[in-house]
C-alpha cells in the first residue's frame, strides 16, 4: 500500500488541463491508458494526462492502466527497459497528480483476463475492420526504419477495446487521432451484443478540444520519433529540446515575416502560453518577433509550468518500492472486475461449466 495512504510531495504541477467536451454524469467510469515507452512529455500532458487529472478531480471513476503489453507492438525488442519503464511512468503519473486512493491505477499484463477475452473478441473481429484504421498505417509509416508490420501493432485497437469494456468503460477521453479507434471498439461490442446477447458495455467518446500537439520535427510528439520535451526535463534540457524544433522555413532572419499557422513553436505557444499567445501572433507575422527569443518565450513559460511536477516527480523517486505498492493496490481493485465480466462472455459464448 502506499504508505501512510498517502503520497509524498505537493499536489499538482500548475500546468494547464485541455477542456473536456463531452458532459457525463458524476461518477461515470472512465478508462484511459499510458504505454511504458519512456517518460511523459509534454504531448502527453496536453492530449492524456493533464485531463486523466481533472476527470479524477470532478468526481469520474477512474480507471487508469499501464499498457505495457501495447508496449510491445512497437518495442518489442526493448523489453531490458520495461521494468524502468513502468517503474517511472508510475512515478510520473503519481507527480502529475493521478491518486491512487481516488483512482485505480493497474498494470495491464498483471490482469490475465485480458489476454483471454482478446482471444475470444478477436475470433468475431473481421481483419478489415482492424485493416482500416488510419493509425495503422500512419505507425508503419512513421517508423519505417523499424519492423513494425506485426499482428500485435495490427490488434491494437482490439487490445484496446479489451481494456474498456472489461472494466466496463463506459467513456474513454480521446483526441481527434483515436475517434477512429473507439469507433471500431463501439463496432466490435455492437456485434458481440447481437450474436451473443447484451453483455458488453459500448463506450462513449469523451473528446478533448487540445489541438495536436508537434514535436521538434514539425510531425505529432511522440516517443517513438524522439521529438519530444519531457516533463521532468530540467531547464537547461528544455531550452535545449525547444531551440531543435522547426519553425517557418521561410523565416530566416529576424525582421522576416512569419506564419505562425505552420509553426510547431506557435502551436506550443498556443497551449502553454495563452496569455502571450495573440502577442507571439502578431509581432511573428509583422517580423518583429525572431524565432530565437519565441523559442526562449516558450521555454521560459514550460520551464515555470512544469516546475512543480519536477519537484515532485524527485520526491517520488526517492521511496523506494512506490510504484510497485500502488500497482499491486490497483490490480487487487480491478481483477474482481474482470474477472465477471469474462465470466459473462464465457457463458454468453456458452463455454461455462
Amino acid at each position: 500500500m502506499v504508505p501512510n495512504g498517502r503520497l509524498p510531495g505537493a499536489p499538482g504541477t500548475g500546468a494547464i488541463i485541455a477542456p473536456i467536451v463531452s458532459t457525463v454524469a458524476e461518477r461515470t467510469r472512465v478508462l484511459t491508458g499510458f504505454r511504458p515507452t519512456g517518460p511523459l512529455h509534454v504531448g502527453h500532458w496536453a492530449g492524456n494526462v493533464g485531463n486523466a487529472v481533472r476527470l479524477q478531480n470532478e468526481g469520474y471513476e477512474c480507471f487508469y492502466f499501464v499498457a505495457d503489453w501495447h508496449m510491445l507492438t512497437t518495442h518489442y525488442d526493448r523489453v531490458d527497459e520495461l521494468p524502468a519503464f513502468v517503474e517511472g511512468l508510475v512515478l510520473d503519473l503519481l507527480a502529475a497528480g493521478i491518486d491512487p486512493e481516488r483512482s485505480v491505477l493497474y498494470r495491464q499484463s498483471q490482469l490475465p483476463q485480458v489476454a483471454e477475452l482478446a482471444l475470444l473478441l478477436g475470433m468475431i473481429t473481421p481483419l478489415g475492420w482492424l485493416e482500416r484504421v488510419p493509425t495503422y498505417k500512419e505507425r508503419l509509416r512513421d517508423m519505417a526504419e523499424r519492423d513494425v508490420a506485426n499482428f500485435g501493432l495490427l490488434g491494437y485497437p482490439l487490445l484496446q477495446t479489451v481494456d474498456i469494456v472489461i472494466v466496463h468503460g463506459e467513456v474513454v477521453p480521446v483526441g481527434e487521432d483515436q475517434v477512429s479507434h473507439l469507433e471500431l471498439s463501439r463496432e466490435i461490442v455492437r456485434r458481440f451484443n447481437r450474436l451473443y446477447g447484451e453483455v458488453l458495455v459500448e463506450p462513449q467518446p469523451l473528446l478533448s478540444e487540445t489541438p495536436l500537439i508537434p514535436g521538434s520535427d514539425g510531425r505529432k510528439m511522440s516517443k517513438s520519433l524522439d521529438n519530444t520535451i519531457e516533463l521532468s526535463a530540467d531547464p537547461d534540457t528544455i531550452r535545449a529540446r525547444v531551440r531543435s524544433f522547426v519553425t517557418d522555413p521561410k523565416k530566416i532572419r529576424r525582421g522576416d515575416p512569419g506564419r505562425p499557422e505552420i509553426c510547431p513553436i506557435f502551436a506550443l505557444h498556443g497551449t502553454f502560453s495563452p496569455d502571450d499567445v495573440a502577442r507571439v501572433e502578431a509581432t511573428c507575422r509583422t517580423g518583429e518577433l525572431g524565432c530565437v527569443d519565441c523559442k526562449s518565450l516558450l521555454a521560459d513559460h514550460l520551464i515555470e509550468r512544469f516546475e512543480g511536477f519536477r519537484e515532485r516527480r524527485a520526491e517520488l523517486g526517492r521511496t523506494p518500492g512506490l510504484a510497485k505498492d500502488v500497482l499491486a493496490a490497483g490490480i487487487e481493485r480491478v481483477r474482481p472486475i474482470a474477472t465477471q465480466t469474462l465470466e459473462a462472455v464465457r457463458a454468453a459464448m456458452r463455454f461455462e461449466g
